[in-house]
């Protein structure tokens, strides 16, 4: 296992498949693949900055509590740090850091020049009031102001965040610089530089790779039956393109449990349904109750994790009746549980490339806002699919010419991109 000072943050049960060691499994395979110079491989194990922060906030009763809050910088060989902020109970150091590193291969991956980055504080936003919420936001920003802005590292919404924490950091960045910097973080509402289709983009992103990996099997959206755990953000952006384009989706869920329908599900009135149901999307129309679990192993062509990670383990693998699985979450398939469906057939399609969307519109926001020149949806859709397909045919190419699998192919390309760059920068000093 590649060794970090990281490895000795927290210790996690047995059970727990700590996300950090498996993206280092992940470069360590990549890493042999390239036959990567182990100095190389040391310096990218590592993440460049690690920032912990006090934050207190005075709660709406008086109370003043103090929380952490966590960014992770891993790499900016390649250009500014970029990645979200997510406002989650199980939020840690380590799984920050972990998918800092993710978003590293993810950027490089897709050709965008940037590092990668993570930040996050580990609370429940809906325990929290809106007043309270900005004033974490808030005061979280303040204390990273050093460490943050256009050039350096890029915030960006996350589980948990919105377009609306976007717009308090901006502001707050903003006023401690004396004018507007739309640059500073993207998935800012419209009105103050965000990019139209930003909200869409990781969904749209989802759709466009899954689309791919059918053509490259003869087949073709419409009729396909797919089930989708979770219905966020992603998810539900997700099972909306998919079911316009001819999809049947037969099955989506919640933190609060799933729906399943042979016939498939009229998305749309679902989407207006889980807006205003408290529980998610249980109990809409004539449709059989299902668990989040019972989801993962129905019969279907396109299973698509949008949730949270170690989804598909040992433990469930051999009850995935999938073909293809796209992971529209971060790591929900374990390492053993990828390798066990590759195997048996099945394409994995890897979380640095499905779910790359929301980052590139991110970077097409960015450019957006350094330029002051904005653009409309439709071209800034038809550039994240120029981007996601081409990265898709990378990646194929890739697994085709080293016969390895997607996912190593993937990391192959991300890291060999970065290690390239690192070597001909050189080290400083």
């Amino acid at each position: 296992m590649v060794s970090s000072s990281l490895h000795q943050l927290e210790v996690p049960t047995p059970a727990y498949i700590c996300p950090y060691d498996q993206a280092c499994s992940y470069l360590e395979e990549a890493a042999k693949e390239l036959k990567l110079d182990q100095g190389i491989l040391e310096v990218l194990s590592h993440p460049r900055k690690v920032v912990t922060v006090s934050i207190p906030v005075k709660r709406d009763n008086g109370q003043v509590q103090v929380l952490a809050g966590h960014r992770v910088q891993h790499c900016d060989i390649l250009g500014p740090y970029k990645g979200g902020i997510r406002y989650h109970p199980a939020v840690t150091l380590r799984e920050v850091s972990a998918l800092a590193m993710l978003m590293t291969w993810k950027c490089a991956l897709l050709g965008i020049p940037y590092g990668g980055a993570k930040g996050g504080i580990a609370i429940d936003p809906k325990l929290y009031s809106v007043d309270e919420l900005e004033r974490i936001t808030r005061r979280y920003t303040s204390e990273l102001i050093k460490d943050i802005g256009p050039a350096v590292d890029i915030p960006a919404p996350d589980m948990g965040t919105s377009a609306r924490e976007m717009a308090w950091m901006m502001d707050t960045y903003s006023v401690n610089v004396g004018h507007a910097v739309p640059g500073v973080v993207t998935g800012k509402p419209i009105s103050i530089g965000g990019s139209r289709g930003r909200e869409m983009a990781t969904g749209r992103g989802v759709m466009f790779i899954v689309r791919e990996a059918l053509i490259d099997k003869g087949q073709s959206l419409v009729g396909t039956r797919i089930a989708i755990q979770g219905f966020g953000n992603v998810g539900s952006a997700a099972a909306l393109l998919l079911h316009q384009a001819g999809a049947k989706v037969i099955a989506v869920s919640t933190g609060s449990g799933g729906i399943f329908c042979e016939d498939g599900l009229d998305i749309p009135a679902l989407k207006a349904y889980a807006a205003q149901n408290r529980k998610g999307v249980v109990g809409f129309g004539q449709t059989t109750p299902i668990s989040n679990a019972e989801l993962l192993t129905l019969p279907c062509d396109v299973l698509i994790p949008a949730a949270l990670e170690n989804q598909i383990t040992e433990d469930n693998v051999n009850q995935v009746q999938a073909s293809i699985i796209a992971e529209a979450a971060n790591g929900p398939v374990t390492l053993v549980a990828n390798q066990l469906l590759e195997s048996r057939g099945v394409t994995v399609l890897p979380d640095i490339l499905a779910n790359a969307g929301g980052v590139v519109v991110s970077y097409l926001e960015w450019v957006q806002g350094l330029s002051y020149v904005f653009w409309d949806e439709e071209r800034v859709n038809k550039e994240l699919e120029q981007l996601m397909v081409q990265a898709y045919r990378q990646v194929i190419q890739k697994s085709l010419d080293r016969q390895i699998p997607l996912r190593l192919a993937a990391y192959t390309l991300g890291v060999g991109r970065v290690a390239k760059a690192l070597s001909d920068r050189g080290l400083y000093p």
